[in-house]
């Protein structure tokens, strides 16, 4: 969660009217909705081709193939800024759809076992709720006038922190009732934190078209934007799915 804006980013163009920068940002924000809702589609795509191949499937759940792709998408997701603007467009786009698939990769063994279990209507019913939380809080982020730059510093370290505690929780805890409550815990409690990001992140993307009108980013910063947009929104996305996903599995009676 880079800050990448200048101080005024929100200042409007002296060569352009409101109009116009009205008009340019809301065909900017539906290029970067149009990227995240294809890069979703396209994880979805990779969790039904890998789930239709169980030693892939095995390999990702039991071995340490899953935290190499742990690793990986936090390594992408650190450094997407400088690829995404430093290199080519087509190193921009392929850093993206890899992002995509890899996230594919890491969920469908989750994605398997619901459906193993014979919970599959769950899925959907995860999609359904996280994409009315999604649009509930990006709208937030792209009406509200309240300036929520300030917000960046506490979420990221909020992130981090609750990073270390998952990860520390998944190794020392051993009970399993224990880990389930604490399980359910984090994951009511990421829901909360990316909701909040989802708001920021939106606005921060919303800024950032206006800050190059403003500077004469012109269209290939516009364009790059938009992928980082895109970027941004899906990883808090699919990480809103994942844990909601988990709370309905955890809380799940039938």
């Amino acid at each position: 969660m880079a800050q990448f804006l200048p101080q005024n980013a929100r200042a409007p163009s002296a060569g352009a009217t409101r109009a116009q920068v009205d008009e340019g940002l809301r065909s900017y924000m539906l290029r970067v909705y149009n990227y995240m809702g294809l890069g979703v589609a396209f994880t979805a795509v990779v969790v039904l081709l890998l789930m239709n191949n169980p030693e892939v499937m095995r390999t990702i759940a039991v071995g340490p193939m899953k935290w190499v792709l742990f690793a990986a998408i936090l390594g992408l997701g650190f450094f997407s800024h400088k690829v995404i603007y430093s290199g080519s467009s087509v190193l921009a786009h392929g850093a993206y759809w890899l992002y995509c698939a890899m996230w594919g990769a890491l969920i469908s063994p989750m994605v398997f076992l619901f459906f193993a279990k014979g919970m599959g209507h769950l899925v959907g019913k995860a999609l359904l709720i996280t994409a009315a939380t999604f649009g509930a809080m990006s709208l937030l982020g792209y009406t509200t006038k309240r300036d929520m730059t300030g917000w960046g510093g506490f979420l990221s370290m909020a992130t981090i922190g609750l990073l270390i505690v998952s990860l520390v929780s998944f190794f020392l805890i051993s009970d399993p009732g224990v880990s389930k409550t604490f399980s359910l815990i984090i994951s009511c409690v990421v829901v909360l934190l990316f909701s909040a990001i989802t708001a920021w992140e939106t606005q921060q993307i919303k800024d950032m078209y206006l800050s190059a009108e403003s500077y004469g980013g012109g269209e290939n910063f516009i364009a790059r934007s938009a992928i980082f947009g895109a970027f941004m929104l899906y990883g808090s996305f699919v990480t809103l799915f994942t844990h909601i996903l988990n709370i309905l599995g955890l809380t799940n009676n039938e």
